[in-house]
């Protein structure tokens, strides 16, 4: 019987996953969180039903609420996000492609990664204020550090004979980087990307629940100050979905900058 090369099976074995499968999945924990507030075990304050959730949502998007608090979420997250990505790449190269600056660079990352990132945010805002470029100046310093660990990682990780056949065959340090180890660092620097979107997200919310007038953490926080759960749920629910929708479309990123990795 022919043998399925290993690269062979992962394509098929995708293509038998099922979306729907899915989609069904979530639609099974809806109606199971419908079932419960339709029993009366838990009281609509403490856990509103989907269709009030939906209900209420409807409401805020038509008055034009709800679409404000949004546009300010994706502003600053979109910004910081950017910033924090574009800067850990050039930092993950530079240390991993250059021993002075991995000599410099490593012991100050090792030092300041551990920080938890919403704690400087009282030092931000002191120092920036409390506008916006406080808040973004966390999301940047979130996204920052996984994504100069992955890329210095996956940078460290090229394949040597890749690195000495360009080396042979007269590549620069630019065309090195350029067509070998920037290649060879993108898994690892996809990887950073996810996790910087998920930090990413948290600290938008703390950031906006903080200091902040508008955006769906203010929402969140509002909502919960004045025991509206129905609005809450609203801003609870936007946030998964913003959390589904990075996470995908960074993975279709991913399969069209990484065509090689995707039967792998």
């Amino acid at each position: 019987m022919t043998r399925i090369p290993a690269p062979d099976r992962a394509r098929a074995l995708e293509r038998r996953e099922h979306p729907w499968l899915r989609a069904a999945a979530l639609l099974g924990l809806v109606a199971a969180w419908e079932a419960v507030t339709r029993t009366g075990w838990v009281p609509s304050l403490f856990l509103p039903s989907p269709l009030g959730v939906v209900a209420s949502g409807v409401e805020m998007l038509a008055s034009g609420e709800l679409l404000g608090h949004v546009a300010a979420s994706l502003g600053r997250i979109g910004l910081g996000f950017t910033l924090g990505a574009l800067g850990g790449v050039a930092v993950g190269l530079a240390v991993g492609v250059s021993g002075l600056a991995e000599a410099v660079g490593s012991p100050l990352i090792a030092a300041t990664f551990p920080v938890p990132k919403i704690a400087l945010l009282p030092l931000l805002i002191l120092w920036l204020g409390i506008g916006e470029a406080s808040k973004v100046a966390v999301i940047t310093l979130g996204v920052f550090f996984p994504m100069a660990i992955n890329t210095y990682t996956g940078v460290r990780h090229a394949d040597p004979l890749l690195v000495r056949a360009a080396v042979s065959f007269g590549a620069g340090r630019v065309s090195l980087v350029r067509k070998v180890l920037l290649p060879s660092a993108l898994p690892m620097i996809f990887a950073g990307l996810k996790l910087g979107a998920g930090t990413a997200l948290l600290l938008l919310v703390a950031a906006e629940m903080i200091a902040a007038s508008s955006g769906i953490g203010f929402l969140v926080l509002h909502a919960q100050n004045l025991m509206e759960t129905t609005r809450l749920m609203v801003g609870i629910v936007l946030l998964s979905v913003l959390g589904v929708g990075s996470h995908w479309l960074l993975a279709r990123l991913e399969r069209a900058a990484i065509p090689w990795k995707a039967g792998t």
